[in-house]
């Protein structure tokens, strides 16, 4: 980064009106108010501290011609004129300097200096006119200053008016000059300001004389745009800095930037308002709804892309773009039709804790067309089966925790390398991820013990009763509940505690939460099953039901009376321990 360096305010905007000053594409939008833009003007005559600006000089010829750069907004108009237009092939043609920190306050300034500022009156439709929404200037009353108690208003009494305000507020005590002529060539230097008082009658008045100097000084002499130049040319440490210098109001990410770059390389459809348009699809899924962050979007692109999978600016280049943009109707089915399939299996936001591990499966139904099939209900209960498998243990191991980035990749090699015969390659991942030290799919005993010891509703315990009864989910998808086996009031009821009867020996593994409302008492039911089953014995509703001691998790000779609670417990930690130690091991596959 160079030294510091200052200009004045009158060289900034000759800057931009040259295009030698313009926005990289991941700049957002101009936002400033009316009320902003006059505070600004009100600071810079107070001498208030505007802060410093922030330059990158952009050298690199690809950078130059291979990613799209903006022209300052001249004449903002909200809804209708906030786009700011494509900088000039010619001008980045020359040597130019894209804004990273300041963007709003030189375009405060522009507008302020050398253009207009529209909004629509009250009680008026939303046209493009000068009825609806008129062109106003930013003036300075020149006679008198505002009459302010509080520190931080305005002195100096700027103001966007239009030409019908203009002669409104004219009057005795009050003379509007048009700020813009006072950066013009009607002003060469501080004569000219003095000499326009005297030819208006406003030289004995010593606030005019004072405002219309320091206004004069202010935008021609005085070297008040203190700004850096970034002269790296490596695009992802200058994304870096400007996100760090960018801090301050609503919080940027890395996303964001990139979603305006790629946005802006789109040249057929609106990326963003497709990739909205999907976010929104996907939350309409899912009980909760599953939501989506715009990262997770950005991720798609390049994993199904089969593109390099890191946030990096030359990853959506408009070569990429350009890939991207050509399958994104494919690729926007295959997404869809991913979470779609999740919903059916049971999944929702709350359990999809890494949204990222959809990526891969919406990879598997990108490479093999099966957008249109994989959600269905005649599609193959075997493959959908693998792939419930693998998400389900990805998500118990943290598969997808830290950066996944390695991981996605990974994963879509073995799923490209056994895209045929088309099935999801579980086990193949399996064998891939075995040498890895943190991301393999190993469990040992202990962390057995702890699935089992998981508590009704938790995350791990939903998923580790999902791995127990797949057929129930696959039956009825979102509509599945968890049930008590034995009833909660039973443990929670003192009058029912004592009905029992138990030994004070067990009194206390009896009202133990961390057991009766852990794994080893729960089950999965169909929302209608469980609704039948209420608060009824566990033998009674068995027997009623025809459910035979295995499908419980429990041997045979196990009395499913409540006083033999402490048995069936034991029990069935010991079936439930061997039963997920089969299925962790995939030897079930």
């Amino acid at each position: 980064m160079s030294k510091y360096n200052s200009i004045t305010i009158k060289e900034a905007m000759n800057s931009i009106a040259q295009n030698r000053y313009v926005l990289p594409a991941i700049q957002r939008k101009f936002v400033w108010r009316p009320e902003q833009i006059e505070m600004l003007f009100d600071s810079i005559m107070r001498n208030y501290p505007i802060n410093s600006f922030m330059m990158w000089n952009i050298t690199d010829e690809n950078i130059q011609h291979n990613y799209k750069f903006y022209s300052f907004i001249k004449d903002y108009a909200d809804k209708f004129l906030e786009d700011n237009p494509e900088a000039p092939s010619q001008a980045l043609n020359l040597p130019f300097d894209a804004i990273i920190d300041g963007q709003q306050r030189l375009t405060s300034l522009y507008i302020g200096l050398y253009g207009s500022y529209r909004y629509k009156k009250p009680s008026k439709w939303w046209k493009l006119n000068e009825e609806t929404m008129p062109t106003r200037h930013l003036y300075l009353d020149l006679k008198n200053p505002l009459n302010s108690n509080i520190d931080n208003e305005k002195i100096y009494n700027f103001k966007f008016l239009t030409k019908d305000e203009l002669n409104k507020c004219t009057s005795n005590d009050k003379y509007w000059f048009k700020v813009g002529d006072a950066i013009s060539n009607k002003f060469k230097s501080i004569d000219d300001a003095d000499k326009y008082l005297e030819d208006n009658h406003l030289y004995d008045n010593d606030f005019a004389k004072r405002a219309l100097r320091t206004l004069y000084r202010k935008l021609n002499e005085e070297e008040i745009i203190n700004y850096y130049t970034e002269k790296e040319q490596n695009q992802d440490k200058v994304l870096d800095v400007f996100l760090r210098t960018n801090s301050g109001g609503t919080a940027l990410t890395f996303s964001d930037l990139l979603m305006s770059i790629a946005s802006a390389n789109w040249t057929k459809i609106n990326a963003r308002e497709e990739m909205k348009k999907v976010k929104d699809e996907i939350y309409e899924l899912g009980n909760p709804h599953f939501d989506v962050s715009q990262d997770v979007i950005l991720k798609h692109l390049l994993v199904l892309s089969d593109k390099d999978v890191r946030f990096k600016i030359e990853n959506f280049g408009r070569e990429n773009v350009a890939i991207f943009e050509e399958n994104w109707e494919n690729i926007r089915k295959s997404i869809i039709s991913t979470f779609e399939l999740l919903e059916k299996l049971g999944f929702n936001d709350s359990l999809l804790r890494a949204k990222n591990a959809a990526i891969p499966i919406a990879y598997y139904v990108y490479i093999n067309n099966l957008s249109d099939k994989i959600s269905k209900d005649n599609y193959d209960n075997k493959d959908k089966l693998r792939i419930y498998k693998w998400l389900i243990l990805s998500l118990l191991k943290g598969i997808f925790g830290g950066q996944s980035d390695n991981v996605l990749k990974n994963l879509r090699d073995v799923i490209k390398s056994f895209s045929k015969p088309k099935y999801f390659p579980l086990k193949e991942i399996i064998d891939k991820f075995k040498g890895e030290i943190d991301k393999n799919y190993s469990f040992d005993d202990d962390i057995i013990d702890g699935f089992l010891s998981e508590q009704y509703k938790s995350i791990t315990g939903s998923l580790v009763l999902y791995l127990l009864y797949p057929d129930v989910v696959l039956k009825n998808g979102k509509n599945v509940a968890q049930d008590h086996m034995y009833p909660k009031i039973l443990f929670t009821d003192k009058e029912k505690l004592n009905s029992i009867g138990f030994s004070n020996e067990d009194a206390n593994y009896y009202t133990d939460k961390s057991i009766w409302n852990s794994v080893l008492n729960l089950q999965l039911l169909s929302e209608t099953d469980n609704k039948a089953k209420l608060k009824s014995e566990l033998a009674k509703w068995a027997e009623s039901k025809s459910i035979k001691k295995s499908e419980l998790f429990v041997d045979d000779d196990i009395d499913l009376d409540i006083k033999q609670f402490k048995n069936f417990i034991e029990n069935r930690k010991k079936n439930l321990h061997k039963k997920l130690k089969d299925i962790l091991n995939c030897d079930n596959i």
